[in-house]
């Protein structure tokens, strides 16, 4: 998808509204009209989109400070079109997570959830990084719940399905974890626990 980088797009909307101006003083509104539309054009383009396709293509390369400093250009997040502002906030929970800022990642992970994500694709994804901040925290109750919640959605991208069937087989070994840690503990109970002691021999 074709996009402007950033700083060309504020260069425009700078050009667009100064030009403007300047035509406008010189000779009038009769020929500052057209600069002040690419103003306009660009200013609106920026208010809606934000930076977030940039951010994800450069996510997309690992280079996570860079997406970072990408998507603080992006300066008004509640202006943006509620799809993008979505994305806006599931990039920024991504980055939070990278940073193992896990209560900031969940905040921002929720605002994704609460606004309009394109598919189900996007809402599992949310959820699976949800689940996966619970697993580190040692949560698997919480965990289980948002996979859960992830596994009733139509997901199409075969990536995602992997990556779920992979959280999922982590849910059932440390399910089976748990069981041979008790069968162990309740072992250990009718022995007495540990090695039984040979007797005395006189």
């Amino acid at each position: 998808m074709f996009t402007i980088n950033i700083y060309i797009k504020f260069a425009l909307i700078a050009i667009g509204f100064l030009g403007g101006i300047i035509f406008t003083m010189i000779w009038g509104f009769g020929y500052s009209w057209i600069f002040f539309l690419i103003g306009i054009i660009f200013l609106v383009s920026y208010l809606m989109l934000g930076t977030i396709q940039s951010s994800t293509e450069l996510l997309q390369k690992m280079d996570f400070e860079g997406a970072e400093k990408r998507l603080n250009l992006t300066f008004f997040p509640r202006l943006l079109y509620v799809t993008n502002r979505a994305f806006y906030y599931i990039l920024k929970g991504s980055l939070s997570a990278q940073r193992k800022e896990n209560a900031v990642a969940e905040g921002y992970f929720n605002k994704a959830l609460s606004l309009k994500l394109p598919s189900d694709n996007e809402k599992a994804m949310v959820l699976l990084q949800m689940a996966g901040i619970q697993a580190q925290r040692n949560n698997w109750t919480g965990a289980k719940n948002y996979f859960y919640q992830a596994k009733k959605l139509k997901v199409t991208e075969s990536q995602l399905k992997e990556q779920m069937r992979q959280f999922e087989t982590a849910i059932d070994n440390r399910g089976q974890m748990k069981v041979a840690q008790s069968m162990g503990m309740r072992t250990n109970q009718m022995t007495g626990g540990g090695k039984r002691k040979r007797p005395r021999v006189r």
